[in-house]
C-alpha cells in the first residue's frame, strides 16, 4: 500500500506542475502576440528611416565625388582600424525558455573568441541576467556591465532610447571603436535566427564612395534636401538608433517568449504523458493488491 500512497503523491505533484507550465503557455502566448504587432509595426518604422539616410548618404557621396568638403557625421566615422570592440549581447533575465539563452550565448562566445584571436580588445554589456551567468564563466573579466529588467513590463521606446543613448555617449567619448549587438532575430515561435550586427558606427548611411546603398528612384526622380544631405543624416542618425536598438529589444521579446511558449507547452505535453503512465502503473498495481486480498480471503474462508 506504501507503493499506492507515493505514487497518488507523485501524480498529484505532476498535476501541480501541468497546470503550472500551462498557464506559463498561456502568458507567454499573450506575451508573445504583443511583441509581434511591435515587431511588425516598428520594422515599417524602421525601414523608412534607413531609406532616407540611404538617400542623404548617396547624396553625400556625389558631393564628394565632386569634390566638395562634406563633415562627416560623428556617428558614421568609422575608425579604419578597429581595436575596442563592444558586444551587447541580448538574453532574458529568466530561465525556463529552451535553448535560448544558452544558444545566444554561445554565439557570444564564439564572437568574443574570434574578436580575441585576431587581437581586438573585447567588452561585453549584457542585456538579460542570464547571458552574464553564462559568458562570465568564460570570459568573467571581460564584462564590462548587465542591465536586467529590461521590457519587464513589456518593450517600451523609452527605456531603448536611454540605453542607446548611453551607447552613443561611449561611442562618442571614444571608450571603444565597434558596437556590435548578439540578439535573436524572430521570424515566427519555431523559427529564431541569431544574428550579430554592428551598431555603431552607422553602416547603413556609411558616406564612403563605396557604399553598397543606392536606393531605386522611381522614374528617375531627384531629391533635394534641406538644409543638405549630411545635416539630414546627422539629424536622423539619433532616431535610427534609438528605433534599431527597440528593435533588437523587441525581437528579443518575442523570441524569448516563442521559446518560453515552445518548451512550457512540450513540458505540458510531457506530463501529461508521464501522468498517464503513472496513472495506468496504479490502477495496475491496485488491482494487483485487491486481488490478492481476495485471494487471502477465499483461502481463509476454504481454510475453515
Amino acid at each position: 500500500m506504501a507503493g499506492l500512497k507515493e505514487l497518488r503523491t507523485r501524480i498529484e505533484s505532476i498535476k501541480s506542475t501541468q497546470k503550472i507550465t500551462s498557464a506559463m503557455k498561456m502568458v507567454a502566448a499573450a506575451r508573445l502576440r504583443k511583441a509581434q504587432l511591435l515587431t511588425d509595426s516598428s520594422m515599417v518604422y524602421s525601414a523608412g528611416i534607413s531609406k532616407i539616410l540611404a538617400r542623404a548618404a548617396v547624396a553625400v557621396n556625389e558631393k564628394r565625388r565632386k569634390g566638395e568638403n562634406i563633415l562627416v557625421p560623428a556617428l558614421l566615422q568609422a575608425n579604419p582600424n578597429p581595436s575596442k570592440y563592444l558586444l551587447v549581447v541580448f538574453t532574458s533575465d529568466r530561465g525556463l525558455c529552451g535553448s535560448y539563452n544558452a544558444n545566444v550565448s554561445k554565439f557570444a562566445v564564439q564572437r568574443i573568441k574570434e574578436l580575441k584571436a585576431s587581437g581586438k580588445e573585447v567588452k561585453v554589456l549584457c542585456i538579460g541576467r542570464k547571458g552574464r551567468d553564462i559568458i562570465r564563466r568564460f570570459y568573467h573579466d571581460d564584462i564590462s556591465g548587465v542591465i536586467e529588467g529590461v521590457a519587464k513590463k513589456g518593450a517600451d521606446y523609452t527605456e531603448a532610447s536611454g540605453i542607446a543613448g548611453q551607447l552613443c555617449n561611449g561611442f562618442n567619448n571614444k571608450e571603444f571603436d565597434v558596437c556590435e549587438v548578439i540578439y535573436s532575430r524572430f521570424h515566427s515561435v519555431m523559427n529564431r535566427e541569431i544574428k550579430a550586427e554592428q551598431f555603431l558606427p552607422i553602416t547603413s548611411a556609411q558616406t564612403d564612395e563605396n557604399a553598397p546603398l543606392v536606393p531605386e528612384l522611381v522614374g528617375g526622380a531627384e531629391y533635394d534636401y534641406e538644409p543638405s544631405p549630411e545635416g539630414i543624416i546627422e539629424g536622423l542618425s539619433d532616431i535610427y538608433l534609438k528605433a534599431a536598438f527597440f528593435a533588437y529589444i523587441i525581437n528579443s521579446q518575442a523570441s524569448e517568449q516563442g521559446a518560453r511558449m515552445t518548451s512550457m507547452d512540450n513540458a505540458t505535453r510531457n506530463a501529461k504523458e508521464m501522468i498517464s503512465k503513472l496513472t495506468l502503473k496504479y490502477n495496475r498495481m491496485r488491482q494487483s493488491s485487491i486481488t490478492t486480498e481476495l485471494i487471502e480471503i477465499i483461502a481463509g474462508a476454504e481454510a475453515l
